[in-house]
């Protein structure tokens, strides 16, 4: 059977655009672009919120009018944030997520991640590489866990929770620091390490780290950190 010069070539330039379509993209970035992007309040009761970032600068924070309000940056289209959100009975669920399969250099990407400070929430941060700084205590928090890889974690709680929350921290490669609420309880289990704990305005009590409101105010924070390479910073004061 014999096959026309131009089909095979047809066929083979076909066959590239598949490739580079589903392949990582390991050309040069691109110019640098922001987007705003935002989910709807809804009717749910509590509301699990999963951020998914593999290396960049991640900021969460509250004060947004709607569900979520972000703001993200990037210079490869294929950085564009995936986003999602299935709603609907007594829990909803939102997933902010970087796309699977991207390679090569990249210069910016930046999240910053604003949440609803009425809406109950369960909050799941991942971050692979980078520097994160979670501004959390005007959240209605039910529960936070963070998942560090390489970088910085910056987490301030301090606000004036109604209920009890817990967190839940797994370092990686780094330093992890935490600023403690006043007037409620604060209970933390800390190991670290390489860096080691530093505790400050906190008293060590059967191998837990407490504060002074701690079994007397009417809600309690607990923590459960597990550092890697890196120091542990608590900060009550």
């Amino acid at each position: 059977m014999h096959t026309s010069p131009y089909l095979l070539r047809s066929t083979l330039g076909l066959g590239l655009l598949s490739l580079v379509a589903c392949g990582r993209d390991w050309g040069p970035p691109g110019p640098e672009r922001t987007e705003t992007r935002s989910i709807d309040l809804d009717q749910t009761e509590e509301v699990r919120v999963d951020l998914k970032m593999g290396a960049g600068e991640l900021r969460v924070g509250g004060g947004a009018g709607k569900l979520m309000e972000g703001r993200f940056t990037y210079n490869r289209l294929r950085l564009r944030p995936e986003i999602s959100y299935s709603g609907g009975g007594f829990r909803g669920h939102l997933v902010v997520q970087e796309p699977s399969r991207v390679g090569g250099a990249t210069n910016r990407y930046a999240w910053d991640v604003r949440l609803n400070n009425q809406k109950p929430l369960e909050l799941n941060v991942t971050c692979g590489a980078g520097q994160s700084r979670l501004d959390l205590g005007d959240l209605a928090l039910r529960r936070v866990k963070v998942e560090m890889g390489v970088g910085q974690l910056k987490m301030d709680l301090r606000g004036a929770p109604e209920k009890d929350y817990d967190v839940e921290i797994r370092g990686g490669v780094g330093e992890a620091t935490v600023y403690l609420p006043e007037n409620v309880g604060v209970e933390a289990n800390a190991q670290g390490g390489i860096g080691g704990i530093h505790a400050l305005g906190l008293q060590k009590r059967d191998g837990r780290y407490v504060n002074e409101a701690y079994g007397h105010a009417k809600t309690t924070v607990r923590l459960d950190i597990e550092g890697g390479i890196g120091a542990i910073n608590l900060i009550a004061n």
